[in-house]
Formats: C-alpha cells, sequence, structure tokens
C-alpha cells in the first residue's frame, strides 16, 4: 500500500473510532476485507442463482441493517478522507462462478468501507480502554465478524 494511503488509514482509524494503528495493522485490515468481502460475494452469488440469473446485482449482496448504517457513516468520513478509490484498488475479487453487474461492481467500495467503519468501531466495543489495538484484539474483532458474516 502507497505510503499516502498508509496515511490516509490511518487518519481513517482515528476518525471512525478514536484507534491508532500501524503497518501491521494495515495488513490484517487489507486481508479481512478481502476476506469478507469474498465471502459476501459468494452469498450473492447464490442469490443470484437461486434466482436464476446469471450475473450479481446489487440487491444480492447480504447487506444488513447495521452494514448499511456503517455504510453511511463511512460515506461520511469519505468525504474528507477519499478512501473509496483506494478500498476500489484494495479489494482483489477473486473469481466467481457468476459475474458482477457494473452497478455490484461499483457498489463494492462503499462495502468495504462499511465494512471499515464496523470493523473499527468493534475492536472498540470490544477493548474500550485500548487506543492501540494488538493482535489479540484484532483476532478476536475477526472471529466476531466470521462468525456473522
Amino acid at each position: 500500500m502507497p505510503v499516502i494511503a498508509v496515511s490516509r488509514f490511518e487518519h481513517f482509524f482515528r476518525a471512525a473510532a478514536g484507534l491508532d494503528v500501524d503497518k501491521s495493522d494495515l495488513k490484517r485490515y487489507s486481508d479481512f476485507i478481502n476476506r469478507k468481502l469474498y465471502d459476501m460475494l459468494v452469498v450473492a452469488e447464490a442469490a443470484a442463482k437461486s434466482n436464476r440469473r446469471d450475473i450479481i446485482q446489487p440487491w444480492d449482496l447480504p447487506i444488513t441493517k447495521g452494514l448499511q448504517e456503517s455504510m453511511h457513516d463511512f460515506r461520511d468520513l469519505d468525504e474528507e478522507l477519499d478512501l473509496a478509490s483506494i478500498l476500489a484498488d484494495l479489494a482483489a475479487l477473486p473469481p466467481l462462478d457468476l459475474s458482477l453487474s457494473e452497478e455490484a461492481e461499483a457498489r463494492l467500495p462503499a462495502v468495504a468501507g462499511g465494512l471499515s467503519v464496523a470493523l473499527a468501531r468493534a475492536i472498540r466495543t470490544i477493548e474500550p480502554d485500548r487506543k492501540n489495538p494488538a493482535s489479540k484484539e484484532w483476532t478476536r474483532t475477526i472471529r466476531v465478524f466470521d462468525l456473522l458474516l
């Protein structure tokens, strides 16, 4: 990740949840975003197939109320930080059986942004007194996401 992007993500985690992150945290973050987006796309693909479509549409993505709210919060933060373009490059899409519609593909940076806000705030919720999350906090938080998404 470019140095300018690292500083923007550090600023993002401070703005989203008051957390101080470093480069090793950003590697964990990148892995998390890619895994969760893939998980969501697998579910979206199943929804599209069950509706006998060969293209994944935005409404196939499993967006919960909480994630939707986090996406709105991300949009507000993104106006200041301009992270959506970086997230679009960060999210490496794995091969799927079905293609994404242009609208679904265009929505992925916002979904990644919502996941980012939710992740930062979940870390803060799990360890409210911890300003600089350690590996243990990242692992716990990601396990919770793995249970739910």
